[in-house]
């Protein structure tokens, strides 16, 4: 097959069979290069590019979900999935940009020249997208080209005009500018900590709220917090105050977006369809306005002010991922069945070790409270934490990276976490994740307030025998941080209203009711409850 012909091009992508996506995209692969390479007329080049483009974004889509489920390491099968799928945006966005530069002289394409300016920045910002969607960092140089695309429509005077783009679902038509703000909004919406199907719903949205954010050169009289960002730089948005100032310096505003976003807030309220609001028929309510209301500080307020400042410091920490070892570092002992006041036979002794499915060996009457005990006993129990090292730190949470490479955590999981200065271990959830070039993983761990207790948590049902109980997790109240006390149950417990029967040492055993759900993650809720009148017999 003759590449280099555009005819015998648009003929191939007539023909080629919709169903065999591998195949399809080593063939817009390799066609895109070859076409790259011998640069047909501006015109021809441009036409087939135009007539792959519902195919490329298809086959892209579909590729990437090979390596969209989880972090992938440098090393792995997954990673040379990605390389591919970038190659062919990243000569897509070359593409346009020498078809630009090659009809300079001939003016075949003038009436083309927005186009191939909004084509480029879209495809050159696919490439950052296609990092996040990895959870790989952002390689040099892939900023430096997105900015270089939209400072060239910049120069151009043309990258406020609006052309018809039909892959843009709610507008049909973008500017290359909206498409640039749209990557800044993406950069803008912690990539690195959504799972697949969020970082989806973003992209999507990125489109839809563009046109409401404007960049400016005026930076007088403007908070050092607020964001900015350098076209001569290879980095995203930062803070302005961390910027020099220089010719290529554009503050971010994005006032008139905070006025869109509530008023779809306040559409959600009334019950209004997602899909009615352009964002999706795949968006369900209460999981569109939880992300909606998650982007509303970054990209509505424009502000980069954190909750609490992070500090650099040294060493290590210990985190697990494991249910039962969490309640152990917590507790000091493996999670049992409370006992009944009567038991005559060893069956309440089995069920004791059975938690989540896994038998677990009982740990002996500790003979000393000490955390060097506890790590004997984890140990001995397999219940130990994985040692990661300590990057930075603030109040609300620790930036770790593995030591030794592991099966990796989830995104938005559970974790136990055990600093160097404690004897018992802390909460928290897994808030992003992200391998860098070298293969080491980092991730942010966000701690959940308070000292955890560990209880024994099961249903309440109307009739019928009790299932057994499960190990759950107490939090308490706090006033300072303005948080109610809260339970951490297993994934898919919450349903509102529901009652919950709660034991733990030394305690009456009591039914609450779950009022609210305030955090869920992956294998884990995390609900508000109020207590009931009513104490079980």
């Amino acid at each position: 097959m003759n590449f280099r012909n555009p005819a015998d091009c648009l003929s191939l992508l007539q023909r080629l069979p919709p169903t065999d996506v591998a195949a399809n995209h080593a063939t817009l692969c390799v066609m895109t290069a070859e076409l790259l390479e011998s640069m047909p007329a501006p015109n021809q080049h441009l036409e087939v590019l135009e007539a792959a483009r519902d195919l490329v974004a298809f086959t892209q889509a579909e590729m990437g979900r090979r390596y969209a489920a989880r972090p992938i390491a440098p090393d792995s099968a997954e990673h040379q999935t990605l390389q591919r799928v970038v190659t062919l945006w990243r000569d897509l966005a070359r593409s346009y940009a020498r078809i630009a530069r090659n009809d300079a002289e001939q003016g075949t394409l003038e009436d083309q020249r927005v186009l191939l300016a909004q084509r480029r920045v879209h495809c050159a910002g696919m490439v950052l997208a296609e990092y996040y969607r990895a959870h790989l960092a952002v390689p040099p140089g892939c900023w430096a080209e997105v900015h270089e695309c939209h400072a060239s429509a910049r120069h151009a005077n043309i990258e406020g005009i609006r052309i018809a783009d039909p892959a843009n679902e709610f507008w049909k038509a973008q500017s290359p500018r909206e498409a640039y703000v749209a990557i800044l909004l993406v950069d803008l919406a912690n990539p690195y900590g959504r799972d697949a199907r969020e970082l989806t719903w973003i992209l999507r949205w990125a489109q839809r709220f563009a046109p409401y954010c404007s960049l400016s050169s005026d930076l007088d009289d403007h908070k050092a917090n607020v964001y900015a960002v350098d076209l001569g730089s290879d980095r995203g948005l930062a803070p302005v105050g961390l910027l020099p100032r220089t010719d290529g310096l554009l503050r971010f505003d994005g006032s008139a977006l905070a006025n869109q976003m509530r008023g779809v807030f306040a559409q959600f309220k009334q019950g209004i369809k997602p899909a009615s609001l352009g964002l999706g028929e795949d968006c369900p309510r209460d999981a569109g306005a939880r992300l909606l209301l998650s982007l509303y500080r970054p990209w509505g307020l424009s502000s980069s002010g954190r909750r609490f400042p992070r500090r650099t410091t040294s060493g290590d920490i210990g985190m697990t991922a494991d249910w039962l070892a969490i309640g152990f570092g917590i507790a000091g002992k493996t999670f049992e069945q409370p006992r009944p006041e009567r038991h005559h036979s060893s069956l309440g002794d089995d069920i004791s070790l059975l938690t989540f499915g896994e038998r677990v060996p009982r740990a002996s009457t500790p003979t000393a409270d000490t955390p060097e005990y506890r790590r004997h006993q984890a140990e001995r129990l397999g219940l130990a934490c994985e040692r990661w090292k300590l990057l930075d730190q603030s109040v609300g949470g620790f930036r770790v990276e593995q030591v030794t490479r592991v099966d990796a955590v989830e995104q938005h999981q559970l974790v136990g976490v055990l600093p160097q200065d404690r004897e018992q271990m802390l909460l928290g959830k897994i808030s992003w994740l992200m391998f860098r070039s070298d293969g080491r993983l980092e991730a942010g761990v966000h701690l959940l307030s308070g000292v955890p207790r560990v209880v024994a948590v099961r249903p309440v049902g109307a009739q019928g025998r009790l299932p057994a109980f499960q190990q759950g997790f107490a939090l308490p109240a706090s006033p300072a941080l303005k948080t109610d006390a809260s339970l951490i149950l297993p994934a898919g417990w919450y349903q509102r209203d529901r009652e919950i029967e709660i034991r733990e040492a030394d305690a009456e055993p009591r039914h609450v009711r779950l009022t609210r759900l305030e955090m869920r993650g992956a294998n884990f809720d995390q609900v508000c409850f109020e207590s009931l009148a009513v104490s079980p017999a």
